[in-house]
């Protein structure tokens, strides 16, 4: 169950916990790779605080971003700033999508995304969360999958498993771990059983593992398209 309370007190735990980790770095650290082909950790760190804003702008009803060429642009400006102005921005932004979300709102009315995607707004904390926990992990500073709370994983796993379902691209596809079952992929003929460890099955369905360490049972290890 969506309980946006809930989330938006996680999403400020999650943004301490990246505050404490960056709080040991240097410059030379955020300025090095991440795990992302072709980003740096400013990369993220600059996608993570104008994500802030870009949120901020869906509860508000306003276009996430001007366009999507905006939203690289901005990136790719903010990320050689030095260590300090990155962490006075992700404080700075996290604070004003708390602020927003603190305001008296329906949140079972309907917000849009990036793409025309649509969700209802009690879900954008949680997506929120998603962005700061996740690209904690992407930037290789120790804070990996295998950190993340139980929970958590388990909502993600059910939140990818359900965007990957109905499509042809991805075959039949039966995801199993310690925590739950969940179908995805196409629906036409046998499902292949892909089933491990929590953190590696997150770890395949957000693209960040290769799904070395998992099980398939009924066809190979299926080949997800990018998010």
């Amino acid at each position: 169950m969506i309980n946006h309370v809930h989330d938006l007190a996680s999403v400020r735990e999650a943004t301490d916990r990246l505050l404490d980790s960056l709080s040991r770095t240097d410059n030379a650290a955020a300025a090095g790779a991440s795990r992302l082909p072709g980003w740096t950790r400013g990369h993220v760190l600059a996608h993570l605080s104008r994500n802030a804003d870009a949120l901020v702008n869906v509860l508000r009803g306003e276009p996430m971003y001007a366009s999507g060429e905006a939203r690289d642009a901005d990136i790719a400006r903010d990320a050689v700033r030095p260590l300090d102005a990155h962490l006075d921005d992700l404080r700075d932004s996290a604070a004003r999508f708390d602020a927003q979300a603190a305001l008296p709102a329906d949140w079972e009315r309907t917000v849009e995304l990036r793409n025309g995607v649509t969700d209802r707004a009690a879900r954008v904390p949680f997506r929120r969360l998603v962005e700061v926990e996740l690209h904690h992990v992407d930037l290789g500073l120790g804070y990996e999958l295998e950190h993340l709370s139980p929970a958590f994983t388990e909502r993600e796993t059910e939140f990818l498993a359900q965007r990957f379902e109905g499509r042809p691209d991805v075959p039949p596809t039966l995801v199993v771990t310690d925590a739950g079952q969940w179908r995805t992929g196409g629906a036409e003929g046998p499902a292949t059983t892909v089933s491990g460890a929590p953190a590696d099955v997150l770890g395949w369905l957000s693209g960040r593992r290769d799904g070395a360490a998992l099980k398939a049972e009924g066809g190979p290890l299926p080949k997800l398209p990018p998010l």
